[in-house]
């Protein structure tokens, strides 16, 4: 199905932008060290004029396969704080804190947390469960040294775009039952456990990195094997989702993972947990970053920041 057409004006606009970013340069899978260089480069430009906030940090911490770098983004000074721990997105072989600084600080800005992002270290270099160990660690550092940092570890959120958003849902099904307990999911149009799909058929496309052949590229950079599907943290969709936290849920019209969004909230309140569903319409997958230019995607980002506000304060 082409759905150049259908999209709304200011997502073709966005994608216009995003082509004259990367240029005429041609990237390949094959050639992944490229890649992360076009995709940093492409997404400074997005980066730029985030809110000014209380206090930006970077600082590292020791975790299971060596340091962790992270940023701590505080909207105040002086105060003990919520937190949203966030993972960014990039199908788990690019970004990094600098590709999603203007999406944290803007939920920092906007929900009056913390927002505490992780550097985990990426695929194919790192299979999982690496990068799930390491925002482990993170929280298990955070329940002890959490306040010395100014954030309460009582009251702690997960979320991320995309890759991000898996990473969270995997970590929350892995510690349901453990400490700390999360207080909330900010969860933007991830895949979840879904092998095929309606919205995989019907809405994939060359535009927005979340084709077949790049979930799959995705999917086989990050597992270690077969067995690793039979791990709920991976296939979150086949875990028992009964004492999850509260979840705000993106879906996107024309993302080839609109339907695991939509299968998780259907699953989620099946099993008793309060969920958020929202639904944009005429957009692409990842279209967050593009808040720029698109006045739904910074809609999306005031949803989760009243989520926050919500179950966080």
């Amino acid at each position: 199905m082409d759905i150049r057409h259908r999209l709304d004006p200011e997502m073709k606009a966005a994608l216009v932008e995003s082509q004259r970013l990367y240029g005429s340069q041609v990237l390949d899978w094959r050639d992944l060290a490229t890649m992360r260089e076009a995709y940093e480069r492409e997404r400074r430009f997005w980066n730029r004029e985030g809110p000014a906030l209380a206090e930006v940090k970077d600082f590292a911490i020791p975790g299971p396969y060596g340091s962790i770098p992270l940023r701590l983004l505080r909207p105040a000074r002086d105060k003990l704080l919520p937190a949203l721990v966030f993972l960014h997105g990039g199908g788990y072989v690019l970004g990094n804190l600098d590709t999603h600084d203007r999406i944290m600080r803007l939920l920092a800005a906007k929900s009056g947390a913390a927002v505490l992002g992780i550097d985990y270290r990426l695929a194919p270099e790192h299979k999982f469960p690496t990068q799930l160990d390491e925002i482990a660690a993170t929280l298990d550092w955070l329940t002890k040294e959490g306040r010395g940092v100014g954030v309460d570890a009582v009251r702690l959120a997960l979320g991320g775009d995309s890759a991000g958003a898996h990473l969270s849902l995997g970590t929350a099904v892995g510690l349901q039952g453990k400490p700390p307990a999360i207080k909330a999911l900010l969860l933007y149009y991830g895949s979840y456990g879904l092998a095929d799909s309606m919205s995989m058929r019907l809405c994939a496309n060359d535009l927005d990195g979340v084709k077949p052949s790049d979930l799959a590229f995705y999917r086989d950079s990050y597992v270690r094997g077969p067995r690793d599907h039979e791990d709920r943290r991976l296939d979150c969709l086949a875990a028992d989702l009964a004492g999850l936290p509260p979840a705000y849920i993106l879906a996107l019209e024309f993302d080839t993972l609109r339907d695991d969004s939509l299968t998780l909230a259907e699953l989620l309140g099946r099993a008793g947990v309060p969920c958020r569903l929202t639904r944009h319409d005429g957009v692409l997958h990842g279209y967050l970053h593009y808040n720029r230019m698109i006045p739904k995607a910074m809609q999306a980002i005031e949803e989760g920041a009243a989520a926050l506000r919500d179950w966080l304060f």
